[in-house]
């Protein structure tokens, strides 16, 4: 009995230093938003003024490419551009669009050394990204190449996906997929160049063929701009034996025509 009463009063006093620490962090380093700087009453969250900003992506979607309609189509139905050039993969989702806070969100993540942003990106994923979520049995991220990563020192994509992970319990499988050519930057160049510049640029490690086989792959990039990168690494998957590929990003650009430094 004194051995258990002991053990409980050692453990409060653990939580006791833990939450005293975790008070003295907040002094020391109080949330701000994640969009502006400014203090706010939570960790990764935003301000009143930045969230009331930012886009969010709402239904009615095509329900292939995720983009919005312009007017209520009804549940299901999936717009002209879809039917004439279907994607390789079976659905698309996106929370926000590429614009404003939502834009320096992703640059934070992306070229700040903010990972820490990852998680609270993630959970907007998963609301919006539901159904993709759902119909997925692993999760992998859009892979950097090597020489990019170097220079970043982590990979965006990878980061979002391990937060997907924890909150949806998927697997996430890193290191299975590759990226084989070091491509140039995507910014200012049109779709047909930007298709031609990933085109073979993914390919899958064959020994790691076997863990995702026969299985439904939720691709998760940062950004979604034309499609063009999400393509060709989804038909690098397919190829490679996955049976179905659903694409899930943090935000996309309003049209394939708008210029972004992401890509």
């Amino acid at each position: 009995m004194d051995r258990v009463d002991g053990s409980y009063l050692r453990g409060r006093s653990l939580a006791v230093l833990r939450a005293a620490g975790a008070g003295l962090m907040r002094l020391v380093y109080p949330p701000v938003c994640s969009g502006c700087g400014k203090v706010v009453g939570r960790s990764a969250g935003l301000c009143p003024a930045c969230w009331a900003t930012v886009q969010f992506i709402e239904r009615p979607c095509c329900d292939i490419t995720g983009l919005p309609f312009d007017h209520d189509r009804g549940e299901g139905l999936v717009s002209p551009q879809a039917i004439a050039h279907p994607p390789p993969y079976a659905r698309a989702r996106a929370v926000v669009f590429h614009d404003g806070v939502a834009r320096k969100i992703v640059h934070g993540l992306k070229y700040s050394d903010r990972a820490d942003l990852a998680a609270m990106m993630a959970a907007w994923m998963i609301r919006a990204g539901r159904d993709v979520v759902d119909d997925s049995d692993v999760i992998i991220a859009v892979p950097l190449h090597r020489s990019r990563l170097f220079a970043r020192r982590y990979n965006q994509s990878a980061e979002l996906a391990r937060s997907l992970a924890r909150l949806s319990s998927k697997p996430f499988l890193p290191g299975v997929m590759r990226r084989v050519r070091a491509t140039r930057q995507q910014v200012g160049l049109g779709l047909k160049a930007r298709q031609d510049n990933v085109r073979g640029a993914f390919s899958i490690e064959p020994e790691q063929v076997q863990r995702f086989l026969g299985l439904k792959v939720l691709l998760v990039d940062d950004v979604l701009t034309t499609g063009s990168t999400v393509e060709a690494a989804t038909r690098a998957l397919l190829r490679a034996g996955a049976a179905q590929v659903n694409v899930l990003t943090f935000a996309r650009v309003a049209s394939q025509g708008e210029e972004t430094l992401y890509a």
